[in-house]
């Protein structure tokens, strides 16, 4: 299997992980009573730590989709090359730490982290084109 691939089969891991955060933080500030019903009356968080969890959670599912595109792009071209693979593994690591970060409110650091896994996004397509 091929770097780009287990990178892909990582973040699918990952975006459980913000998925499994935001529900938590979601079901201590709204009730599990809540969380288990249809949820007619449209509540949101408004706590701190469920709104930052609830927005990374949103943020992760706005590049996802890219880099699943990234990947098929590599596979699909035969492209793999030490910048397709540097991508790869820069967006899985750097998402890995922008969940903390973010849940621990932490500037500066977090959006390097958003700014490094894009990088990575974007060397993965230029990889295939070099």
């Amino acid at each position: 299997m091929s770097i780009e691939l287990i990178c892909l089969a990582l973040s699918v891991l990952l975006g459980l992980v913000y998925l499994s955060a935001q529900t938590f933080w979601r079901k201590a500030e709204l009730g599990i009573e809540y969380d288990v019903s249809a949820r007619d009356e449209g509540r949101e968080v408004e706590g701190v730590l469920a709104g930052r969890a609830d927005r990374a959670y949103r943020n992760f599912l706005e590049t996802f989709p890219m880099f699943v595109a990234a990947v098929l792009l590599v596979e699909l071209s035969g492209g793999s090359d030490w910048l397709t693979q540097g991508g790869a593994i820069a967006y899985v690591a750097l998402r890995t730490v922008y969940l903390p970060l973010y849940l621990f409110g932490i500037p500066w650091v977090r959006s390097f982290s958003w700014n490094i896994a894009t990088a990575g996004l974007a060397a993965m397509v230029l990889g295939v084109f070099v």
